[in-house]
């Protein structure tokens, strides 16, 4: 199992990859570790925070993919209808862009610090983008 850092805004989580759910997605993601970014809070989806990533191609199709990620669960959308996005529930989620519902691939599970969820979400829907980075744990 991959234990991954967390670091969103002033909070530390920790997560799992799911490589057996979505072995491909998780390689990839793996790749890319370090991985620094800007969260920002979703526009139609719900309690959610998302990485949008443009037109990126990460070579990726569907697996172990849903339109209502549990809060703490990461989910990746390659692209195709949208543009390709990294999202965070952190409540109530319904996966959705401006051409209609989503699927992303289940890819991380946050398994530590999951009681401030809700704090990320808040702070980043009033406050506005935050760092987030992704790192393998020590």
């Amino acid at each position: 199992m991959t234990k991954l850092k967390i670091t969103a805004g002033p909070f530390t989580f920790y997560g799992k990859l799911e490589e057996e759910l979505a072995p491909k997605t998780t390689a990839v993601f793996k790749s890319l570790l370090p991985y620094r970014e800007k969260i920002i809070h979703v526009r139609w989806s719900g309690e959610g925070c998302w990485i949008p990533l443009g037109d990126l191609d990460l070579g990726l199709g569907y697996e172990n993919h849903t339109s209502h990620p549990a809060p703490g669960e990461f989910i990746l959308y390659p692209g195709g209808i949208s543009e390709t996005e990294i999202l965070l529930a952190y409540g109530g989620v319904d996966f959705s862009s401006k051409v209609g519902q989503l699927a992303g691939n289940h890819f991380l599970t946050i398994t530590e610090g999951r009681e401030n969820l809700v704090a990320l979400g808040k702070l980043t829907l009033w406050k506005g983008a935050q760092d987030i980075v992704f790192e393998l744990a020590e």
